[in-house]
């Protein structure tokens, strides 16, 4: 989808603040409400903003760890690459799974309230899918930032 001035507009104000009231980003970006809400509706239908979500600080909900997991599975096979992102999928600590080049296969990123916690997490939960030959992992010391808006 080609996307104009207006609609960079509208992502970025959403980016910033998703609860914006239509009427006022309209007026920010010198639109109609009517014109404004359609930009929206086909943003939204193409898939350009596929959600909406409340930010928690992890912190606050008692998720004191993050965690990078490598992750190499035994095989490398669409069969084993299939089970394993189905299987860790179903793990509400993983937050992002991403499929990595290099010597190791996927890259997770994990939060847990502590680091025991953490560590029955890989041993009972991750550690129980069969295609897994390895996974090491790097705890987060400090987070200095992490963004949420895409650089437009």
């Amino acid at each position: 989808m080609n996307l104009d001035k207006k609609d960079h507009q509208i992502i970025m104000h959403l980016q910033e603040n998703a609860r914006y009231a239509v009427s006022q980003l309209a007026s920010d970006i010198s639109l109609s409400d009517t014109p404004c809400l359609r930009r929206i509706k086909k943003l939204e239908s193409t898939g350009v903003i596929s959600g909406y979500h409340a930010a928690i600080n992890p912190k606050s909900v008692g998720l004191n760890v993050l965690v990078y997991a490598f992750v190499r599975l035994s095989q490398n096979s669409v069969a084993a690459a299939n089970t394993f992102e189905m299987q860790a999928n179903k793990f509400d600590h993983i937050l992002e799974c991403s499929v990595i080049s290099g010597s190791y296969d996927y890259l997770l990123k994990i939060v847990a309230t502590d680091l025991e916690s953490y560590e029955h997490f890989v041993k009972f939960n991750l550690g129980s899918i069969d295609c897994i030959a390895n996974i090491e992992s790097t705890v987060v010391l400090k987070q200095t930032f992490s963004k949420k808006r895409l650089p437009l």
